[in-house]
């Protein structure tokens, strides 16, 4: 049976929103009943992704960010969104250790982290102006201990 469902929400950037943002999301994700494990590392990646918003996208202005999660099958796309400054040159964002910011003992270790724990992470340009960073991950069918024997 093929399931399909979205959510979207809009926030200020701002890091209080952050825990919000992994609670919509691990809200959502619930009903693929994903396991301990897959919750952690969706939450940790859209910890990364807003920080990224919060941290980069807005250095000299308030702004907002837009959260959107789809499900279809057993596959989660979250797509993590911000109007602000872009990214000059994403292959290099993309590297391990590379920060705008090393005087804010920023690691660099954020599209890295996202990297491991999805299946899949694309980082691109929006039209107007901003980045959208889209993360995928498989939710594995977990059958009941009844149903295995």
């Amino acid at each position: 049976m093929e399931n399909k469902n979205f959510m979207e929400v809009t926030f200020n950037a701002e890091s209080k929103n952050e825990g919000f943002a992994r609670t919509c999301v691990a809200a959502f994700c619930l009903q693929l009943n994903p396991t301990l494990d897959e919750i952690a590392d969706i939450k940790t990646v859209v910890s990364e992704a807003v920080t990224n918003c919060v941290v980069h996208a807005y250095p000299h202005q308030k702004g907002i960010i837009c959260l959107r999660c789809e499900i279809e099958d057993r596959r989660i796309k979250i797509q993590v969104s911000d109007k602000g400054i872009g990214i000059k040159d994403i292959n290099e964002a993309r590297q391990p250790f590379y920060t705008t910011k090393p005087r804010e003992e920023r690691s660099g270790m954020g599209f890295t982290v996202m990297e491991g724990f999805m299946d899949k992470v694309e980082v691109e340009k929006n039209k107007d102006k901003g980045i959208t960073v889209t993360l995928y991950k498989d939710i594995a069918l977990q059958v009941s201990q009844a149903e295995g024997e």
